[in-house]
Formats: structure tokens, sequence, C-alpha cells
């Protein structure tokens, strides 16, 4: 017999009486509502980064789905006290989460596949927001309604109710801290994305069955919710980020990437966003790369490589896969380098597929972190150069991922910080790898279309340093630049290029010479206090995505659907 659920209160359910399992309820809410958060980060990350414009997007998205869901969950209690719907509703959210691993992907590329055809600008910030709205939303609203709902349940009387929604917003704020630290420290890096997703729709849902089986009702959702959950345990915790892309070599999450490592016969490649391009490569018969690593063994020649009688010293911030290492030590022999690698999983990764030599030290540290703690008296004191901070010939900056600029590796303060740590003829090389299409800037320091970011990052370093040259890398987005502690850097290259006896690079150094240019600085300084170094590469992701697209966007015009799918 069907009961009747009019007039249902939290006092008609027997394990809602003592008032513990909704506490219970508010903690796990607060825990999901975190951990999706963080989860939608690195779904989101691989297709649009994780720059700060795109972890804002999520924080608006999840407060717009937070704030909606207060309202109406205040709303519907008071309207109906039955906290069956509340549960019903915690049981919906599992459901739709438990989806995310399976159909989440598909979403985000089809959204970009539509929005890339019909706007210009903007491009990634309207498509990671409609995606988040469309992912994320709807089970974050039904979440939302939880804490206005155990509200109503749990207060008796005016004289506690300080007392009770204290501890309410207490709950869910435990929640929340363990919601945002166990998957960024525990099941993101150990177990993945989607199946982070899968365990905290899983404890919404073990909440949810707890309920309703202890108040003794079977609604035909519960079961019909188990059996999604199963397929998706089953079919959505193995789908790769670029599901489109088959017999992969590895593809692996850590603390701060998406790793997916691709090989064919003559090369392995690193990627950590699969919509823009390739971070590492090495080339299996060791010839030269075709990219830019190429370009900045420029460096090495004018630091004087012929004319020293040691060994240079390099410093690589932003090892990833050590091509740069790898290629320097190939054609210049003996090279003392180091490497500096936020993310040791790329490190692991270094040696596994891309022929690390065992000798190059890598430490797992930021870029800016480890140049001040060599200048730290810690460092001094257990260092095997006295009391002076430890000095490089080279020092090269390759930790600039399409538009994750760190801030911090962009700004005045942290060039000087490098022009510390050079020698007197040292060299700085910056691979600054979005140059767009746009020109250099005005006098004035706005942000205007006429100034990107690699203009920006060119001015910064010339405040800095005395001389500064830039190339361009041919078929790429990627531009070269070197800046030297003293002038003479042209000098040096040609005359250090003359001594080359290796053909094959001798010919590339004569090219980097060719279309080596000084650079003349404009008045676009980044400093700790103002590097808008996301919208100023979000302004050249949308010429590159325009400039990209621009072919099929023809073809589209003219032939529509049906010719752009044959194309495809």
């Amino acid at each position: 017999m069907k009961e009747k659920k009019e007039g249902i209160t939290a006092a008609d359910r027997p394990i809602l009486k003592n008032k513990s399992y909704l506490y219970l309820t508010e903690f796990f809410s607060g825990m999901s509502v975190m951990a999706v958060e963080l989860g939608a980060s690195r779904l989101l990350a691989p297709y649009f980064s994780s720059s700060q414009i795109v972890w804002t997007i999520i924080i608006v998205t999840i407060m717009i789905a937070m704030a909606l869901g207060n309202i109406y969950g205040g709303r519907k209690v008071d309207k109906d006290p039955n906290p069956d719907k509340l549960y019903g509703r915690i049981l919906l959210a599992a459901i739709w989460i438990a989806l995310i691993p399976a159909l989440g992907r598909y979403i985000i590329i089809g959204i970009s596949a539509l929005l890339v055809f019909t706007i210009s600008t903007n491009f990634l910030v309207i498509a990671a927001f409609a995606a988040c709205m469309i992912i994320f939303v709807f089970p974050l609203f039904l979440l939302g309604t939880v804490t206005p709902s155990l509200v109503k349940y749990t207060v008796d009387s005016l004289d506690d109710s300080g007392k009770i929604v204290g501890n309410l917003n207490a709950f869910n704020t435990v929640g929340s801290i363990i919601g945002t630290f166990v998957p960024t420290f525990i099941s993101i890096p150990t177990v993945g994305t989607s199946i982070t997703f899968l365990i905290f729709a899983g404890i919404l849902i073990i909440l949810a069955a707890i309920y309703f089986i202890s108040s003794h009702i079977f609604p035909k959702k519960l079961p019909i919710a188990l059996i999604i959950f199963i397929l998706c345990c089953i079919f959505g915790h193995g789908n790769s980020f670029a599901f489109w892309q088959k017999h992969l070599t590895a593809e692996d999450e850590s603390i701060y990437n998406y790793l997916q490592v691709s090989e064919n016969d003559k090369q392995v490649i690193l990627s950590t966003n699969v919509l823009f391009g390739v971070q590492s490569v090495y080339l299996k018969d060791r010839e030269l790369t075709g990219m830019y690593y190429d370009y900045a063994m420029a460096a090495p020649y004018m630091a004087g490589i012929y004319e020293n009688d040691r060994p240079l010293d390099v410093l690589i911030l932003g090892m990833g896969t050590g091509t740069y290492a790898t290629q320097c030590r190939r054609y210049f022999g003996k090279m003392n380098i180091e490497g500096v690698e936020i993310d040791q999983k790329i490190t692991d990764l270094s040696h596994q597929y891309f022929q690390l030599p065992q000798d190059i030290n890598v430490a797992t540290y930021d870029g800016r972190a480890y140049l001040n703690a060599l200048s730290s008296d810690h460092w001094k004191k257990d260092s095997p150069y006295g009391t002076s901070d430890k000095k490089y010939d080279i020092i090269m900056v390759d930790a600039y991922q399409d538009i994750t600029i760190p801030f911090q590796m962009s700004t005045v303060e942290f060039f000087t910080l490098v022009k510390a740590h050079l020698r007197e003829n040292g060299i700085l090389v910056v691979n600054m790898n979005m140059r767009g299409i746009s020109t250099q800037g005005g006098p004035d320091g706005a942000l205007k279309k006429d100034a990107n970011i690699t203009d920006y990052l060119a001015d910064t370093i010339s405040y800095v340093f005395p001389e500064v040259a830039i190339v361009d890398v041919d078929y790429s987005t990627n531009r070269e630049l070197f800046a030297a502690c003293s002038p003479g850097l042209l000098e040096h290259f040609r005359q250090n290029i003359a001594l080359e006896n290796d053909p094959e690079l001798l010919q590339m150094m004569n090219r980097v010479e060719s279309e080596l240019k000084s650079y003349s600085p404009g008045n676009h300084i980044m400093t700790d206090d103002k590097a808008p170094v996301e919208l100023l590469g979000m302004q050249v992701i949308d010429e590159i995505i325009r400039d990209e697209v621009s072919y099929y966007k023809k073809i589209y015009d003219e032939k529509g659907w049906d010719g752009l799918m044959e194309i495809l």
C-alpha cells in the first residue's frame, strides 16, 4: 500500500529524530560540493587550461548554482517540509555527478565545436562558462537546497536557532575542507578525476539510500540510481580526455596536470592539454626537432661556449621532459645542466619515455621559489659554492603553457631575480609560446589589441636586461627571446657560430642569425602587483583560433555542415 506523504516531517522519520543524520547530511553535502568544484577544474583544464580565468568561471558557476539552490530549497521546504524530497534531490544530484565522467568530455567538445564557428572573441571564457553551466549547475543547484532544508528540520525554537544554524554551518565547512584536500592530494593524483567524481557520487547515493531504507521507503528512483551508478563505474571511469585519440602510450593525472604521452616510429610527445598542442618532444633519431628547442640552442653561443675553457652551467626553469637539456648535451657535449619542474610525474615520464640523462638533476619546485631558495642563508650554508649565490651561464625559462602563464614568473621582480643568478656574460632565454598575430603596442602601457602577451613579456625583460633579441619560430606561435646581462649578445653569437663544425647545427644557427632581431622595448611593464597574463593570453588564443578555423568557417559558410563533414 502506497504511503501517503502529505504532512510528513522530519519528526516522522526515526533516523532524523536525534538530528545526527541531519548534521551528517550537511557534512557530506559540503564535502561533495567542493569535490565537484575541484573535479570541474580538472575536467576543464585539458581543454581550456587551468588559468585564473577558468577558475573564476568555475567559482562563479558554483556560486550561481548554490544561490539558486538556497532560494529554491528555502521556499520549497516552507511549503512542504517532507524530508523524503530533500533526499530525493540528493539522490538525483548523485546520479548527475556520476554521469559527468561518462558524458562530460563529449559535452565539452560539442560545445567547443559549436561555439568555435559562431563566436570570434572570448572563446575560452564563453566555451568554459557554457560547459560549466550545462555540466555542473544542476547537481550543485540540488545540493544548494540542502542547507535551508536542514535548518527547517533542525531548528525547534528561536531559543536555540543560532546554535543549531552555527552547528550546521560548521559541519558544512568541515566537510568542505575535507572535500578540498581529499581530491587534491589523494583521489585525483591516485585514481584520477573520473573516479573522484564516482567516489563522491557514491557517498551521496549511500547517504540517501541509508535514509530511505531506514525509513522503510523504497522509491523506484533508488534502484534506478544504483543501476546508473554501476553503469557509470563500468563505462565512465576509463574515458580518455582525448577520447578521439587511439593507442596512447601513457595517460595520467598529477596534482598539477593532465599528462598524455603518444609515440610513433619517429618521436615521443608529451601533451598536458589536448586542445593546445605539444609541450615536449623526443626524436628517436636524435636529430634537431624543428621546434623552438632548436632556436633556443643559440643561447650557448651567446654565452660564449667556444670562448670558455670550462663547461657552461645551465639552469632550466620548466624542465618538462628535458628536450632542451637532452639536445644541449647531444650537440655541445659536457654541460652542467640543472632543471626545475614543479610536477614530479613529468620528471618521472622524462626518464621513462624521453631519455633524459640520469646525471641531470631535476628539482621538484616552483621556478621562482627555487631561485629564492638559492639565495637563502640555508642554501649558502650547505652549498658547495660557499657564501655566494650560485650563478649560471644560461637560464632558460620554459614554464609558459598555453594561457596558463604563472604571473609570478612574468614580472620585473622575477626577471631581476633571474639576472642576479646569471654571470656577467650570462644569457636568459625565454620560450614565449603565444606570439599571436598582433604587433607591438603603444607607449602608454594600456591593454590594447596591438600589444599582446609577448610584447608585455619582452618589454618587462627589457626593463631588467640591457640587451634583448627575439626570433619567431617558423610554423608555430612560439617566439624565442634572448637577454644578455651585458652588451654584446649578437656579437658573441656570430663569433661562436663561426667556430661550429656540425653542419646541421651550423645551418640551424645561420637560420636563427638571419631572423634574429634586436628588440626595441615599449612601456608594457608587468610587476608582482599588476601582471594581467591571463587576459593577455586569452587575446592571443582568440587570434589563434580565428586564424586556425578561418579555412573551415569558409567551407561551412559556402557548403554548410555537409561540406564541412566531407573535409573532416
